[in-house]
């Protein structure tokens, strides 16, 4: 009996020895003064933060935050400026991004002639090197026409061009990469691709829509390791100075070595959840990887597989034809021939998440079908599955979203570029049914929102702005393109934090400026909850923290 006494009072000391020593605990980073949301329903205003290493270890009053300063602290006065979680991108090519930093810009050209110059010009200072990125978008021309290789051959006969439509499903090659590539009038087009050929003459235009692309890929000499980190550090720099803490990106085998290799270096500075690509899901398999494997800065488990390509190039699949072109649009090679229901089905049963991309109404009904056929194939997990893009759905699809639970993966921009001239396209009618953002949120389907980088800006400010005001890029609807699916401010923060957070299973461990969380923050210049939604795109960032390290400062 005094054994066991003493055993409960040494107990009791020990409990009060711990928790005494708990609450002395010090910080190594304090932010006092600030407006912060925090995006925690259970405490969603604060004045300050504490930090401990890479975590909070206390969010509250700037009274109860000053009891963890010590003389190491550091102290970050946030002058009443508004501080949110570290926000979250949904879906870029981030290497990719960071080589369309060095590559070509052609993405504000405003007429062929200019589209034209500039790569004429690029010939004339790198001649024999390989053109590639570029970005240009036809729509801003006021022909509207897809180029062709005329437009550049004469004087890039000795130098290899192939420039991508900003959305990356088609891309122009000049006379020398088609010969290069083995293509004539007489290729056939490959499945899930298009090679565009003149109307008179049957040659090539030099456009290869989706699949196509790939004839050229195959003999398009492969970018070094080297190339590969100076792009991914490229890329980490813009992303930064965005306030992007976490980017969920879609990976190659050669990114996913730059990163590690960064990691090494101490010099990643956003969060990695990689999405390899859905061929790929038997080599996961075979390692043993499941979803949500790895550390705090590199993820795997997810997988990214196509169903249709883009509006702007008219392969995104639709049920009824396009308005502008004699075609429902480009189902996927894989979707065609089963690949992707085959591989997704095999992936799913070894618990890997499927993030497959669906833009038209008919691609995504056939994601859908495919997943619904997945969950009464294979025993139930907690799967979340993902729809990238998912730009045109109608409203009985919506209504399966949240039936099947489906987290639908959006990226805002989109909407004010396509809303431009998606008319033309689809017609009126199908119009209405474009980034259904308000409909998905009243249906409490889970919305997650980030760029598609480099194909539309990597700004999640933009992206805030485009899910708010929907004023397309023309400035022709200043009170938005299909008004009624605009949401609020709060609920698109939400889309790039804790949504996004959920959607990579890392809603525990970040996405939020909650106690225990990573201490994953920025503090923005300009207060974008009260200040007049138009200015949302032009706040910057005026400080983004990742794990407690400081890693950008205007």
């Amino acid at each position: 009996m005094k054994i066991e006494l003493n055993f409960i009072k040494l107990f009791i000391l020990l409990f009060y020895s711990v928790n005494f020593l708990i609450s002395q605990q010090k910080a190594d980073l304090v932010i006092l003064n600030g407006k912060v949301w925090t995006v925690d329903e259970t405490k969603p205003e604060a004045e300050a933060i504490a930090i401990l290493g890479e975590k909070i270890i206390e969010v509250g009053s700037e009274k109860e935050i000053r009891q963890y300063i010590s003389t190491s602290t550091k102290i970050i006065d946030a002058q009443k400026k508004l501080i949110l979680p570290g926000l979250i991108d949904n879906h870029a090519h981030f290497t990719s991004g960071g080589f369309e930093i060095t590559n070509i810009d052609l993405r504000n050209a405003k007429s062929e002639i200019e589209f034209a110059s500039r790569i004429i010009k690029r010939a004339k200072e790198k001649p024999g090197i390989w053109i590639k990125g570029g970005g240009w978008d036809h729509e801003n021309w006021k022909s509207a026409s897809l180029p062709t290789k005329e437009l550049i051959d004469s004087v890039t006969q000795t130098t290899p061009v192939f420039v991508d439509r900003l959305d990356g499903h088609m891309a122009l090659a000049n006379s020398f990469v088609i010969k290069l590539a083995g293509i004539t009038k007489d290729t056939p087009n490959p499945p899930g691709g298009t090679i565009v050929k003149d109307s008179k003459t049957g040659e090539p235009t030099g456009v290869l829509k989706d699949e196509a692309m790939s004839l050229v890929y195959k003999i398009m000499p492969p970018q070094s390791f080297e190339e590969a980190i100076q792009a991914t550090s490229a890329a980490l720099t813009r992303a930064k100075e965005l306030g992007l803490t976490s980017i969920q990106d879609m990976t190659s085998s050669m990114d996913l070595k730059a990163y590690q290799e960064l990691k090494k270096r101490n010099q990643l500075t956003a969060r990695l959840y990689c999405r390899m690509p859905i061929s790929q899901w038997k080599d996961l398999e075979n390692l043993g990887i499941e979803t949500n494997f790895g550390d705090n800065f590199i993820k795997l488990g997810s997988l990214k597989g196509y169903a249709d390509g883009s509006l702007g190039s008219s392969t995104a699949l639709f049920f009824k034809k396009y308005e502008s072109e004699n075609t429902f649009g480009l189902p996927s090679d894989i979707l065609l021939d089963g690949r992707l229901e085959n591989w997704g089905t095999k992936a799913d049963k070894s618990k890997l998440q499927l993030s497959i991309h669906a833009i038209g109404d008919s691609a995504n009904n056939e994601i859908l079908n495919i997943f619904q056929r997945i969950q009464n194939t294979n025993p139930i997990w907690d799967r979340r599955f993902r729809i990238e893009h998912a730009q045109h759905l109608n409203h009985k699809d919506v209504l399966r979203f949240k039936k099947l639970n489906v987290i639908a993966s959006m990226q805002p921009s989109h909407a004010i570029d396509d809303g431009r001239w998606a008319v033309k396209r689809i017609g009126s009618e199908r119009e209405k049914e474009a980034y259904v953002f308000r409909s998905i949120l009243n249906e409490k389907i889970t919305l997650t929102f980030g760029s598609d980088w480099p194909v539309a800006p990597l700004n999640p400010m933009l992206g805030i702005y485009a899910a708010v005001t929907r004023r397309t890029l023309d400035g022709k609807n200043p009170n938005g393109w299909i008004p009624e699916q605009k949401i609020s401010v709060k609920e698109a923060i939400k889309c790039y934090t804790i949504n996004n957070a959920y959607s990579s299973f890392e809603e525990n461990e970040k996405g939020s400026i909650t106690k225990g969380k990573l201490a994953d923050i920025i503090i923005l210049s300009e207060d974008i909850l009260t200040i007049d939604p138009v200015k949302i795109e032009n706040v910057k960032v005026e400080m983004t923290i990742v794990g407690g390290r400081i890693v950008f400062q205007k």
